[in-house]
Protein backbone atom coordinates (compact mmCIF):
# COMPACT_ATOMS: atom_id res chain seq x y z
CA UNK A 1 0.00 0.00 0.00
CA UNK A 2 1.61 2.83 -1.17
CA UNK A 3 1.03 6.04 1.72
CA UNK A 4 1.11 9.70 1.55
CA UNK A 5 4.02 11.17 3.50
CA UNK A 6 5.74 14.44 3.79
CA UNK A 7 6.52 16.62 0.68
CA UNK A 8 10.55 16.51 0.26
CA UNK A 9 11.78 19.42 -1.30
CA UNK A 10 12.61 19.39 -5.21
CA UNK A 11 10.74 16.85 -6.08
CA UNK A 12 8.18 15.42 -8.51
CA UNK A 13 4.96 13.21 -8.44
CA UNK A 14 4.78 13.17 -4.98
CA UNK A 15 2.20 11.21 -3.19
CA UNK A 16 -1.09 13.55 -1.80
CA UNK A 17 -2.21 14.93 1.40
CA UNK A 18 -4.81 12.46 2.91
CA UNK A 19 -7.25 13.90 2.14
CA UNK A 20 -6.51 15.14 -0.99
CA UNK A 21 -5.22 11.26 -1.49
CA UNK A 22 -9.31 9.98 -0.09
CA UNK A 23 -10.75 12.25 -2.81
CA UNK A 24 -8.76 10.85 -5.70
CA UNK A 25 -9.83 7.20 -4.82
CA UNK A 26 -13.25 8.49 -4.67
CA UNK A 27 -13.16 9.94 -7.68
CA UNK A 28 -10.97 7.22 -9.59
CA UNK A 29 -13.22 4.65 -8.20
CA UNK A 30 -16.09 6.21 -10.04
CA UNK A 31 -13.86 6.75 -13.40
CA UNK A 32 -12.98 3.83 -13.62
CA UNK A 33 -16.40 1.64 -13.50
CA UNK A 34 -17.14 4.33 -16.07
CA UNK A 35 -14.26 3.84 -18.43
CA UNK A 36 -15.58 0.34 -18.53
CA UNK A 37 -19.49 1.47 -19.63
CA UNK A 38 -18.09 3.82 -22.05
CA UNK A 39 -15.60 0.92 -23.42
CA UNK A 40 -19.15 -1.35 -23.53
CA UNK A 41 -21.18 1.45 -25.18
CA UNK A 42 -18.22 2.13 -27.76
CA UNK A 43 -18.70 -1.42 -28.39
CA UNK A 44 -21.97 -1.85 -29.27
CA UNK A 45 -22.05 1.13 -31.37
CA UNK A 46 -19.59 -0.05 -33.68
CA UNK A 47 -20.69 -3.29 -33.76
CA UNK A 48 -24.23 -2.49 -34.60
CA UNK A 49 -22.86 0.39 -36.84
CA UNK A 50 -21.42 -2.70 -38.55
CA UNK A 51 -24.32 -5.26 -38.59
CA UNK A 52 -26.57 -6.04 -41.46
CA UNK A 53 -28.76 -3.73 -39.16
CA UNK A 54 -26.47 -0.48 -39.37
CA UNK A 55 -28.94 1.88 -40.90
CA UNK A 56 -31.43 1.15 -38.00
CA UNK A 57 -28.39 2.84 -35.61
CA UNK A 58 -27.90 5.63 -38.05
CA UNK A 59 -31.81 6.10 -38.05
CA UNK A 60 -31.76 6.24 -34.25
CA UNK A 61 -28.91 8.16 -33.69
CA UNK A 62 -30.33 10.87 -36.19
CA UNK A 63 -33.94 10.90 -35.02
CA UNK A 64 -34.89 14.33 -33.66
CA UNK A 65 -37.03 15.00 -30.53
CA UNK A 66 -37.67 18.18 -28.56
CA UNK A 67 -39.40 21.21 -28.38
CA UNK A 68 -39.46 23.06 -31.89
CA UNK A 69 -40.83 26.33 -30.27
CA UNK A 70 -37.54 26.78 -28.29
CA UNK A 71 -35.50 25.54 -31.12
CA UNK A 72 -34.65 22.64 -29.38
CA UNK A 73 -35.60 20.29 -31.74
CA UNK A 74 -32.27 18.09 -32.09
CA UNK A 75 -31.17 14.27 -33.06
CA UNK A 76 -30.71 12.04 -30.31
CA UNK A 77 -26.83 12.30 -31.67
CA UNK A 78 -26.93 16.03 -30.56
CA UNK A 79 -28.43 15.52 -27.27
CA UNK A 80 -25.89 13.19 -26.04
CA UNK A 81 -23.51 15.98 -27.35
CA UNK A 82 -24.36 18.75 -26.14
CA UNK A 83 -27.18 18.26 -23.60
CA UNK A 84 -25.53 14.98 -21.50
CA UNK A 85 -22.34 16.04 -21.87
CA UNK A 86 -23.33 19.04 -19.97
CA UNK A 87 -23.15 17.14 -17.20
CA UNK A 88 -19.89 15.42 -17.89
CA UNK A 89 -18.54 19.13 -18.07
CA UNK A 90 -20.28 20.21 -15.01
CA UNK A 91 -18.66 17.64 -12.50
CA UNK A 92 -15.07 18.84 -14.87
CA UNK A 93 -15.58 22.31 -13.48
CA UNK A 94 -16.38 21.09 -9.70
CA UNK A 95 -13.18 18.87 -9.79
CA UNK A 96 -11.15 21.62 -11.52
CA UNK A 97 -12.08 24.38 -8.94
CA UNK A 98 -11.21 21.48 -6.30
CA UNK A 99 -7.82 21.03 -7.79
CA UNK A 100 -7.36 25.02 -7.83
CA UNK A 101 -8.55 25.75 -4.35
CA UNK A 102 -8.05 22.69 -2.19
CA UNK A 103 -5.88 19.67 -4.35
CA UNK A 104 -2.45 19.34 -5.90
CA UNK A 105 -3.36 22.85 -7.92
CA UNK A 106 -3.57 24.73 -5.23
CA UNK A 107 0.57 24.16 -4.07
CA UNK A 108 2.37 25.78 -7.23
CA UNK A 109 4.87 23.71 -6.03
CA UNK A 110 2.83 20.42 -7.19
CA UNK A 111 1.12 22.39 -9.73
CA UNK A 112 3.40 23.32 -12.08
CA UNK A 113 4.21 19.48 -13.65
CA UNK A 114 0.79 18.42 -13.92
CA UNK A 115 0.26 21.89 -15.69
CA UNK A 116 3.63 21.68 -17.73
CA UNK A 117 2.66 18.35 -18.45
CA UNK A 118 -0.54 19.47 -20.09
CA UNK A 119 0.20 22.05 -22.28
CA UNK A 120 3.11 19.78 -23.81
CA UNK A 121 0.22 16.73 -24.32
CA UNK A 122 -1.84 19.63 -25.88
CA UNK A 123 0.60 21.71 -27.61
CA UNK A 124 2.59 19.09 -29.57
CA UNK A 125 -0.64 17.26 -30.67
CA UNK A 126 -1.89 20.08 -32.43
CA UNK A 127 1.34 20.91 -33.73
CA UNK A 128 2.03 17.46 -35.41
CA UNK A 129 -1.71 17.31 -36.56
CA UNK A 130 -1.05 20.71 -38.62
CA UNK A 131 2.22 19.65 -39.82
CA UNK A 132 1.07 16.04 -41.40
CA UNK A 133 -2.19 17.37 -43.10
CA UNK A 134 0.07 19.86 -44.61
CA UNK A 135 2.86 17.61 -45.78
CA UNK A 136 0.35 15.05 -47.08
CA UNK A 137 -1.53 17.91 -49.01
CA UNK A 138 -4.60 17.88 -47.22
CA UNK A 139 -7.67 20.56 -48.23
CA UNK A 140 -7.51 23.74 -46.09
CA UNK A 141 -10.57 22.78 -43.98
CA UNK A 142 -8.95 19.69 -42.74
CA UNK A 143 -6.93 22.58 -40.28
CA UNK A 144 -10.34 23.12 -38.37
CA UNK A 145 -9.94 19.42 -36.66
CA UNK A 146 -6.63 20.64 -34.80
CA UNK A 147 -7.92 20.42 -31.63
CA UNK A 148 -8.99 16.65 -32.34
CA UNK A 149 -5.67 14.74 -30.77
CA UNK A 150 -4.98 17.07 -27.95
CA UNK A 151 -7.45 15.82 -25.41
CA UNK A 152 -7.24 13.03 -22.98
CA UNK A 153 -10.29 10.65 -21.86
CA UNK A 154 -9.75 10.18 -18.08
CA UNK A 155 -12.09 7.63 -18.04
CA UNK A 156 -10.87 5.34 -20.98
CA UNK A 157 -7.72 5.74 -19.42
CA UNK A 158 -8.07 4.58 -15.86
CA UNK A 159 -10.14 1.76 -17.47
CA UNK A 160 -6.80 0.97 -18.92
CA UNK A 161 -4.62 1.61 -15.94
CA UNK A 162 -6.56 -0.28 -14.02
CA UNK A 163 -5.92 -3.38 -16.25
CA UNK A 164 -2.58 -3.36 -16.46
CA UNK A 165 -1.41 -0.94 -13.34
CA UNK A 166 -2.64 -3.00 -10.31
CA UNK A 167 1.06 -2.51 -8.31
CA UNK A 168 2.05 0.89 -9.87
CA UNK A 169 2.62 3.94 -6.91
CA UNK A 170 -0.60 5.91 -5.90
CA UNK A 171 0.94 9.05 -7.28
CA UNK A 172 1.19 8.58 -11.05
CA UNK A 173 -3.14 7.58 -10.38
CA UNK A 174 -3.12 10.80 -8.60
CA UNK A 175 -0.93 12.66 -11.62
CA UNK A 176 -2.59 11.53 -14.48
CA UNK A 177 -6.12 12.71 -12.36
CA UNK A 178 -4.43 15.92 -12.10
CA UNK A 179 -3.02 15.81 -15.67
CA UNK A 180 -6.86 15.01 -16.62
CA UNK A 181 -8.36 18.15 -15.25
CA UNK A 182 -6.07 20.71 -16.50
CA UNK A 183 -6.43 19.07 -20.05
CA UNK A 184 -10.47 19.39 -19.58
CA UNK A 185 -9.60 22.99 -18.59
CA UNK A 186 -7.77 23.62 -22.04
CA UNK A 187 -10.32 21.38 -23.73
CA UNK A 188 -13.19 23.82 -22.33
CA UNK A 189 -11.13 26.74 -23.48
CA UNK A 190 -10.68 25.62 -27.10
CA UNK A 191 -14.43 24.28 -27.47
CA UNK A 192 -15.58 28.31 -26.05
CA UNK A 193 -13.13 30.06 -28.45
CA UNK A 194 -12.59 28.29 -31.22
CA UNK A 195 -15.77 26.08 -31.84
CA UNK A 196 -18.26 28.75 -30.86
CA UNK A 197 -19.89 29.61 -34.18
CA UNK A 198 -22.47 33.00 -34.82
CA UNK A 199 -22.52 33.89 -31.08
CA UNK A 200 -25.62 35.90 -29.57
CA UNK A 201 -24.41 37.97 -26.77
CA UNK A 202 -27.46 38.91 -25.55
CA UNK A 203 -28.44 34.85 -24.39
CA UNK A 204 -25.11 34.85 -23.53
CA UNK A 205 -25.71 37.66 -20.45
CA UNK A 206 -29.13 36.66 -19.85
CA UNK A 207 -27.60 33.25 -18.76
CA UNK A 208 -25.43 34.95 -16.15
CA UNK A 209 -28.98 35.62 -14.01
CA UNK A 210 -29.47 31.77 -13.45
CA UNK A 211 -26.10 31.48 -13.30
CA UNK A 212 -25.72 33.72 -10.35
CA UNK A 213 -28.70 32.81 -8.80
CA UNK A 214 -27.90 29.02 -8.80
CA UNK A 215 -24.14 30.33 -7.39
CA UNK A 216 -26.03 32.21 -4.49
CA UNK A 217 -28.41 29.53 -3.34
CA UNK A 218 -25.68 26.94 -3.22
CA UNK A 219 -23.82 29.73 -0.77
CA UNK A 220 -26.60 30.24 1.26
CA UNK A 221 -26.97 26.84 1.79
CA UNK A 222 -30.54 26.33 -0.35
CA UNK A 223 -30.07 22.80 -1.71
CA UNK A 224 -33.28 22.01 -3.01
CA UNK A 225 -32.90 19.62 -6.25
CA UNK A 226 -36.10 20.90 -8.76
CA UNK A 227 -34.62 24.55 -8.05
CA UNK A 228 -30.71 24.05 -8.59
CA UNK A 229 -31.81 21.68 -11.95
CA UNK A 230 -34.58 24.62 -13.30
CA UNK A 231 -31.28 27.18 -12.96
CA UNK A 232 -29.15 24.56 -14.33
CA UNK A 233 -31.27 24.07 -17.54
CA UNK A 234 -32.65 27.70 -17.92
CA UNK A 235 -28.34 28.42 -18.35
CA UNK A 236 -27.90 25.55 -20.78
CA UNK A 237 -30.72 26.71 -22.87
CA UNK A 238 -29.41 30.14 -22.66
CA UNK A 239 -26.05 29.44 -23.64
CA UNK A 240 -26.94 26.96 -26.23
CA UNK A 241 -29.25 29.77 -27.70
CA UNK A 242 -25.85 31.82 -27.65
CA UNK A 243 -24.44 29.73 -29.96
CA UNK A 244 -21.47 28.66 -27.60
CA UNK A 245 -21.66 25.60 -27.49
CA UNK A 246 -23.85 24.04 -24.34
CA UNK A 247 -20.85 21.76 -22.31
CA UNK A 248 -19.66 25.09 -22.08
CA UNK A 249 -22.19 25.83 -19.40
CA UNK A 250 -21.65 22.79 -17.39
CA UNK A 251 -18.60 24.10 -16.62
CA UNK A 252 -19.50 27.57 -15.20
CA UNK A 253 -22.22 25.96 -13.21
CA UNK A 254 -19.54 23.44 -11.97
CA UNK A 255 -16.91 26.31 -11.32
CA UNK A 256 -19.76 28.44 -9.46
CA UNK A 257 -20.28 26.11 -6.93
CA UNK A 258 -18.62 27.45 -3.14
CA UNK A 259 -15.33 25.80 -2.04
CA UNK A 260 -12.69 26.42 0.27
CA UNK A 261 -10.12 24.34 1.34
CA UNK A 262 -11.47 24.02 4.44
CA UNK A 263 -15.05 23.66 3.67
CA UNK A 264 -16.01 21.56 0.43
CA UNK A 265 -19.17 19.87 1.53
CA UNK A 266 -21.43 20.97 -1.15
CA UNK A 267 -19.40 20.55 -3.87
CA UNK A 268 -18.55 17.13 -2.20
CA UNK A 269 -22.47 16.60 -2.08
CA UNK A 270 -23.05 17.61 -5.74
CA UNK A 271 -20.34 15.58 -6.97
CA UNK A 272 -21.23 12.40 -5.32
CA UNK A 273 -24.49 12.99 -6.86
CA UNK A 274 -23.55 13.99 -10.59
CA UNK A 275 -20.51 12.02 -11.13
CA UNK A 276 -21.89 8.33 -11.29
CA UNK A 277 -24.53 10.07 -13.42
CA UNK A 278 -21.71 11.36 -15.87
CA UNK A 279 -19.16 8.48 -15.81
CA UNK A 280 -22.45 5.66 -15.60
CA UNK A 281 -25.09 7.73 -18.07
CA UNK A 282 -23.63 10.56 -20.11
CA UNK A 283 -20.48 9.85 -20.92
CA UNK A 284 -21.59 6.00 -22.16
CA UNK A 285 -24.74 7.61 -24.18
CA UNK A 286 -22.79 10.19 -25.74
CA UNK A 287 -20.22 7.31 -26.82
CA UNK A 288 -22.65 5.01 -27.85
CA UNK A 289 -24.17 7.69 -30.47
CA UNK A 290 -20.45 9.19 -31.43
CA UNK A 291 -18.30 5.58 -31.87
CA UNK A 292 -21.08 4.14 -34.62
CA UNK A 293 -18.48 4.30 -37.87
CA UNK A 294 -19.03 1.71 -40.59
CA UNK A 295 -15.05 -0.15 -40.80
CA UNK A 296 -16.48 -2.61 -42.80
CA UNK A 297 -15.98 -3.13 -46.72
CA UNK A 298 -13.87 0.36 -47.39
CA UNK A 299 -14.67 1.67 -44.33
CA UNK A 300 -11.16 1.65 -43.07
CA UNK A 301 -9.14 2.19 -45.91
CA UNK A 302 -10.87 5.44 -46.92
CA UNK A 303 -10.42 6.64 -43.77
CA UNK A 304 -6.74 5.68 -43.32
CA UNK A 305 -5.94 7.68 -46.92
CA UNK A 306 -7.75 10.95 -45.25
CA UNK A 307 -4.55 12.94 -44.03
CA UNK A 308 -6.88 13.91 -41.12
CA UNK A 309 -7.15 10.41 -39.94
CA UNK A 310 -3.20 9.86 -40.19
CA UNK A 311 -2.71 13.38 -38.31
CA UNK A 312 -5.06 12.52 -35.20
CA UNK A 313 -2.99 9.18 -35.00
CA UNK A 314 0.09 10.35 -35.36
CA UNK A 315 -1.26 13.49 -33.13
CA UNK A 316 -2.51 10.83 -29.91
CA UNK A 317 0.04 8.36 -30.18
CA UNK A 318 3.16 10.13 -30.48
CA UNK A 319 2.64 13.97 -29.75
CA UNK A 320 0.69 13.40 -26.03
CA UNK A 321 3.45 10.81 -25.25
CA UNK A 322 6.06 13.46 -26.10
CA UNK A 323 4.62 16.53 -25.14
CA UNK A 324 3.57 14.98 -21.95
CA UNK A 325 6.29 13.51 -20.97
CA UNK A 326 8.67 15.95 -22.86
CA UNK A 327 6.45 19.03 -20.27
CA UNK A 328 7.33 16.75 -16.98
CA UNK A 329 11.15 16.30 -18.46
CA UNK A 330 11.14 20.45 -18.83
CA UNK A 331 9.97 20.94 -15.13
CA UNK A 332 12.74 18.63 -13.86
CA UNK A 333 15.51 19.79 -16.25
CA UNK A 334 14.73 23.56 -15.40
CA UNK A 335 14.19 23.90 -11.87
CA UNK A 336 16.34 20.60 -10.88
CA UNK A 337 13.86 18.97 -9.24
CA UNK A 338 14.12 15.35 -9.11
CA UNK A 339 11.21 12.54 -9.40
CA UNK A 340 9.82 11.11 -6.16
CA UNK A 341 12.28 8.50 -4.77
CA UNK A 342 10.58 5.04 -6.10
CA UNK A 343 9.67 6.28 -9.17
CA UNK A 344 11.12 5.84 -12.76
CA UNK A 345 11.13 8.07 -15.93
CA UNK A 346 10.02 4.71 -17.71
CA UNK A 347 7.09 5.44 -15.48
CA UNK A 348 6.46 9.02 -16.43
CA UNK A 349 6.75 8.05 -20.16
CA UNK A 350 4.18 5.16 -19.95
CA UNK A 351 1.70 7.36 -18.28
CA UNK A 352 2.35 9.84 -20.79
CA UNK A 353 1.17 7.34 -23.34
CA UNK A 354 -1.41 6.68 -21.59
CA UNK A 355 -2.80 10.17 -21.98
CA UNK A 356 -3.15 8.94 -26.33
CA UNK A 357 -6.61 7.80 -25.27
CA UNK A 358 -8.68 10.88 -26.76
CA UNK A 359 -11.84 9.43 -26.94
CA UNK A 360 -14.98 11.45 -25.28
CA UNK A 361 -13.55 15.09 -25.81
CA UNK A 362 -11.91 13.90 -29.30
CA UNK A 363 -15.02 13.44 -30.51
CA UNK A 364 -16.62 16.04 -29.35
CA UNK A 365 -14.23 18.50 -31.32
CA UNK A 366 -14.26 16.06 -34.21
CA UNK A 367 -18.28 16.20 -34.64
CA UNK A 368 -17.90 20.24 -33.80
CA UNK A 369 -14.90 20.48 -36.42
CA UNK A 370 -16.40 18.82 -39.30
CA UNK A 371 -20.40 18.09 -38.12
CA UNK A 372 -22.17 15.01 -36.67
CA UNK A 373 -22.63 12.74 -39.44
CA UNK A 374 -20.38 13.81 -42.42
CA UNK A 375 -17.57 11.88 -44.31
CA UNK A 376 -14.93 13.30 -42.47
CA UNK A 377 -16.34 13.24 -39.14
CA UNK A 378 -16.61 9.10 -39.99
CA UNK A 379 -12.88 9.34 -40.58
CA UNK A 380 -12.16 11.34 -37.48
CA UNK A 381 -13.81 8.43 -35.33
CA UNK A 382 -11.86 5.69 -37.23
CA UNK A 383 -8.30 8.05 -36.28
CA UNK A 384 -9.48 8.51 -32.69
CA UNK A 385 -9.84 4.82 -31.92
CA UNK A 386 -7.42 3.60 -34.13
CA UNK A 387 -5.10 6.13 -32.18
CA UNK A 388 -6.54 5.51 -29.07
CA UNK A 389 -5.90 1.70 -29.38
CA UNK A 390 -2.07 2.00 -30.53
CA UNK A 391 -1.31 4.59 -27.51
CA UNK A 392 -2.99 1.58 -24.94
CA UNK A 393 -1.06 -0.74 -26.34
CA UNK A 394 2.30 0.83 -26.02
CA UNK A 395 1.37 2.31 -21.97
CA UNK A 396 0.28 -1.17 -21.96
CA UNK A 397 3.56 -2.78 -23.30
CA UNK A 398 5.42 -0.25 -20.68
CA UNK A 399 3.73 -0.27 -17.59
CA UNK A 400 3.22 -3.87 -17.57
CA UNK A 401 7.00 -4.10 -17.03
CA UNK A 402 7.01 -1.14 -14.61
CA UNK A 403 3.99 -3.03 -12.57
CA UNK A 404 6.11 -6.13 -12.30
CA UNK A 405 8.88 -4.53 -10.95
CA UNK A 406 6.62 -2.92 -8.56
CA UNK A 407 4.86 -5.95 -7.34
CA UNK A 408 8.70 -7.94 -6.85
CA UNK A 409 9.41 -4.64 -4.75
CA UNK A 410 5.93 -5.29 -2.83
CA UNK A 411 6.78 -9.12 -2.40
CA UNK A 412 9.81 -8.53 -1.07
CA UNK A 413 9.15 -5.88 1.45
CA UNK A 414 6.25 -8.11 2.47
CA UNK A 415 8.91 -11.11 2.83
CA UNK A 416 10.66 -9.09 4.76
CA UNK A 417 8.10 -7.84 6.91
CA UNK A 418 7.12 -11.90 8.07
CA UNK A 419 10.54 -12.72 8.64
CA UNK A 420 10.97 -9.50 10.60
CA UNK A 421 7.64 -9.98 12.57
CA UNK A 422 9.31 -14.09 13.02
CA UNK A 423 12.29 -12.54 14.79
CA UNK A 424 10.39 -10.74 16.91
CA UNK A 425 8.00 -13.48 18.20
Amino acid sequence: MNLPHPPAPGRLLLPSSWPEARHVRAALRTETVGGALLLGAALLALLWANSPWHESYLALRDLKVGIPALHLELSLGHWAADGLLAIFFLVAGIELKHEFVAGDLSDRAKAVVPIAAAIGGVALPAGLYAVSVTVLGADATALRGWAIPTATDIAFALAVLALIGTHLPSALRAFLLTLAVVDDLIAITIIAIFYSTDVAPVPLVLALVPLGVFAWMLRRRMTQPLVLAALALLTWYLVHSSGVHATVAGVLLGLSVPMSRQDHAIADRLDHVLRPLSAGLAVPAFAFFAAGVRVVGDGLTAALRDPVAIGIIVGLVLGKAFGVFGGTWAVARFTKAELDEGLSWGDVFGLACLSGLGFTVSLLIGELAFGIGSERDDHVKVAVLLGSLIAAALAAAILRRRNEHYREIEAREDEEREIGSADNG
